[in-house]
């Protein structure tokens, strides 16, 4: 997610509640971002966004893994929070794709890497709101169902491939190239990461060239596909998803179904139609939404502030909020 649906969801509607994002980067990718990190500190920079909105951006790390934190709110340590009122409800933002414990870059070893950063920085009382897209998705009900302590209000799980990803049309495309072929493609991307930043740019646009106000965002950060550190872990971490998504949990739905909110795609090949009919026959009471928008599986390249908006109506409707 963006940093300008993040901030909406966080700040304007919100406030004083607090909303993070966190993502596992190789110490590349923290090298070209100019940050100094030492093993016990953490490098923080803050400044303000649209609507005098406080952001705290820092480096730290997590499970081993050099972890930029996206901060929205007055508070910079949930630890010590003498100066402000502590926050009511945190918000935890988990993306499509980061980059076991042993593993972090690995599936599981995302979904260790959240807990273990809940563990370290938040309280254990304060309440959470979890908002997951894609792969973050399943992330969040591995999350709820190792530590059924988290003080879990609501999960919103948008395009979520929560089952039988190898099996979804776009996997049967992706299966070969992430399980069997992902070396072949790292000479061309090794190749490709010499160019000049204007004709990578130029590259990205292209390829994005037939989607309509493509946010500008989205641009940037794919430039980072030309990095072979990254792109090999994205690849990497692919090949999991195809092999360990697989069954639905149907047992973390049930008990925790009424703190749960889907939203499918209705033009979704990583979760397909058929997949949001079978989940709703099996949870006919469930909080479980069909789009009927248009949205892409990928809706941050264009429609992250319309789902935005939806977020924050959904949480506006729920009364422990």
């Amino acid at each position: 997610m963006r940093r300008t649906l993040m901030a909406r969801i966080s700040w304007r509607q919100i406030h004083p509640w607090f909303c993070l994002k966190m993502e596992a980067i190789t110490e590349r990718l923290l090298g070209d971002r100019k940050c100094r990190l030492r093993t016990q500190h953490q490098v923080s920079t803050t400044r303000n966004m649209e609507e005098n909105i406080p952001v705290h951006d820092e480096f730290i790390y997590c499970l081993g893994a050099a972890t930029q934190v996206l901060k929205f709110g007055p508070w910079r340590d949930l630890q010590k929070t003498s100066d402000e009122a502590p926050p009511k409800v945190l918000f935890l933002i988990i993306p499509e794709q980061d980059h076991q414990t042993e593993d972090v870059f690995g599936l599981n070893g995302q979904i260790e890497h959240k807990l273990f950063f809940l563990k370290q920085n938040v309280p254990a009382d304060v309440k959470l709101v979890l908002i997951g897209h894609s792969i973050g998705c399943y992330i969040i009900l591995e999350m709820m169902r190792r530590s059924p302590e988290l003080k879990v209000l609501k999960s919103i799980l948008l395009f979520p491939t929560i089952e039988r990803m190898a099996q979804s049309p776009q996997g049967k495309i992706m299966t070969p190239w992430l399980c069997s072929l992902r070396y072949v493609v790292y000479m061309p991307l090794y190749l490709l990461s010499f160019l000049p930043e204007i004709m990578k740019t130029y590259l990205v646009k292209l390829a994005l060239s037939g989607i309509k106000s493509v946010d500008e965002t989205s641009v940037v950060a794919s430039l980072n596909l030309f990095r072979m550190d990254c792109a090999a872990n994205a690849m990497y971490m692919g090949s999991q998803e195809m092999v360990k998504v697989v069954e639905r949990d149907n047992a973390t739905i049930k008990q925790h179904l009424s703190k749960l909110i889907f939203y499918y795609g209705a033009v979704d090949n990583w979760c397909p139609v058929q997949y949001y009919e079978d989940i709703k026959k099996d949870f006919p009471k469930g909080n479980i939404w069909l789009c009927d928008k248009g949205y892409r599986h990928a809706f941050v390249l264009d429609s992250s502030k319309e789902v935005a908006s939806l977020v924050i109506n959904w949480l506006n409707e729920q009364p422990n909020l």
